[in-house]
């Protein structure tokens, strides 16, 4: 249940994210708001790197290095595409929109890493959906 504490701590950090920007965004190009907003993630991230002594750009060679930098590539165009929708539209309607790769994430998941498909499970990302659905329509 130890992961659970991170979750809610990313829960809270990153709702703070797409108000903060939106006000970036009033005197700021949006562009610019996302570099200074992910060189700060990148210089804190490598900090944390090298104190926990994890790994080595060598180890980027394997195949799961390659997943990392794919798993970048994707970041990158799913963050850019994201601040530019916060620029153009209102966050009440760009953000859960953007949420709904949260249930993207958990099908894929599902189908790509076998996890387990339950009943459950389902409905809870059928009523994600639509809660998005709803929030961003109305």
């Amino acid at each position: 249940m130890h992961y659970l504490l991170w979750a809610i701590l990313a829960l809270v950090a990153y709702s703070l994210v797409p108000p903060l920007s939106k006000l970036a965004a009033e005197q700021l190009p949006i562009m610019l708001v996302a570099l200074v907003a992910n060189a700060t993630i990148t210089a804190v991230n490598l900090a944390v790197v090298l104190y926990l002594d994890e790994g080595t750009l060598g180890s980027l060679s394997s195949t799961h290095g390659l997943y990392a930098i794919a798993a970048g590539v994707f970041l990158t165009v799913g963050v850019l595409s994201y601040f530019h929708s916060l620029s153009v539209g209102p966050v009440s309607v760009v953000t859960p929109i953007f949420g709904l790769f949260l249930v993207g994430s958990s099908v894929v998941g599902m189908v790509a890493l076998e996890e387990p498909a339950t009943a459950r499970k389902l409905a809870g990302l059928g009523c994600a959906a639509l809660a998005v659905y709803l929030t961003s329509t109305a």
